[in-house]
């Protein structure tokens, strides 16, 4: 069922597809431009078309959101209230202080914190409805002040209209696709134009995210999910459920094992192919096992943290906290048999909207402070002015910018 394979086989097994991006950047072109041409027009047509809007306005009333809301089970809004408190409280952990500071004699420098005017979160309605993606991307903006947090979800569920509502999310819009990220990025009569859309979604949505980055901002433009587990021993029920909780995503999400214990590959992958005949998700979670993973056997640790530094996996599962000065590059780490993904899918924490395909070497998750701007600030006394005025001038006019330079002697020779 799962593939279990030596160590040199890591290039063509991590190899990740080559997003088909470019023939989705084809298709969104024109949808980009129609919603920026002709707004809710164009808007409305395209949710009619491809998200099943029936009405005349992609606006979803408040009161369908409180409605929604009182139609949850008591369970599931107990749920949202937990995973709320722990994902508000690690936000806040991430927001930048402001702060300021003499770090010479007359010369004051600092930082202030402002909040976006308007973000966007995107929630996708593919396979499975995603309540916690819109606590996600919802809970930090709030967090981090924005005073104007929208929703989008195509097709939403009361699971998702009544999770806005308990999140006091009062602009939420029934679109999804590259029109609704088009909406957004441009501004319609009906959808606030925003300063930075985030949240997942398909390869369109990604397609129209990488084109309007600029004139919007983004958070990432994501790819298939991933895991990818380091396990030199452990419980082998506990390590395939970890990886079919990753595979049943998506077909295209893959799951990783890397053990340098043949025993537990063989226990692993019996495992899994247990597991997979009482799984709801089979159908996807089978075709992604025999697709996009592997258990991949290693010499030793350090060649597995390796391998992992190079994949720079989104999700990355290690066995004890002493390992965590191994990693270098990585989405979110799980630390220890106690903290699986799901846990930080739904409620430890820490956001969920994670770099794939390799942008973990470039960043970490979705954070409150992708929602805030630092700007700096600087206040100079008249002798810090006078201390700093040879280096200013001379670096001025080897530039050959003399106004820059006679900026700073004017106000020495007055």
């Amino acid at each position: 069922m799962i593939r279990i394979v030596d160590s040199k086989q890591v290039p063509r097994i991590l190899a990740r597809k080559a997003a088909r991006m470019a023939g989705a950047e084809q298709t969104v072109r024109p949808i980009l431009y129609s919603v920026r041409k002709h707004g809710d027009k164009a808007l409305v047509e395209y949710a009619r078309r491809f998200d099943g809007l029936e009405g005349n306005s992609v606006a979803v009333p408040p009161a369908a959101l409180a409605a929604a809301a009182r139609r949850l089970p008591a369970e599931f809004r107990r749920a949202v209230r937990q995973a709320s408190a722990n994902i508000r409280a690690y936000a806040r952990l991430q927001l930048p202080p402001a702060r300021s500071s003499r770090i010479a004699p007359g010369l004051k420098l600092g930082q202030v914190i402002r909040p976006l005017d308007a973000v966007a979160a995107y929630v996708p309605a593919g396979r499975y409805p995603l309540p916690s993606t819109l606590m996600m991307t919802v809970i930090p903006a709030q967090v981090a002040g924005v005073p104007l947090v929208c929703a989008a979800s195509p097709r939403p569920v009361d699971a998702i209209l009544g999770t806005a509502s308990l999140l006091r999310v009062s602009r939420f819009f029934c679109m999804g696709g590259a029109h609704a990220i088009a909406a957004f990025a441009y501004g319609t009569r009906t959808v606030p134009k925003a300063d930075r859309i985030v949240g997942p979604g398909n390869i369109y949505v990604a397609a129209a995210k990488k084109l309007l980055a600029g004139e919007v901002g983004i958070d990432f433009v994501a790819g298939p999910t991933e895991i990818l587990i380091i396990a030199a021993d452990g419980n082998p029920a506990w390590l395939a459920a970890d990886m079919l909780a990753q595979a049943e995503h998506d077909v295209d999400a893959s799951a990783v094992l890397l053990t340098p214990s043949k025993t537990l590959a063989a226990e692993v992958a019996r495992e899994i192919a247990r597991q997979l005949e009482g799984l709801p998700t089979a159908l996807v979670a089978r075709e992604s096992i025999q697709r996009n993973s592997a258990i991949i056997l290693v010499r030793s640790l350090e060649e597995a943290f390796d391998i992992s530094n190079r994949f720079a996996p989104e999700h990355l599962s290690i066995p004890d906290g002493r390992l965590l000065g191994r990693v270098r590059h990585a989405g979110s780490v799980f630390i220890g048999p106690y903290s699986p993904e799901a846990a930080g899918d739904y409620a430890a924490g820490p956001n969920h909207v994670l770099p794939t395909s390799g942008a973990a070497r470039l960043r970490g998750g979705l954070s409150a402070a992708d929602y805030v701007k630092v700007i700096s600030t600087q206040q100079l006394s008249p002798a810090a002015l006078a201390r700093l005025a040879p280096a200013i001038t001379t670096l001025a006019r080897t530039e050959g910018l003399e106004a820059h330079a006679r900026s700073i002697e004017v106000r020495q020779n007055g």
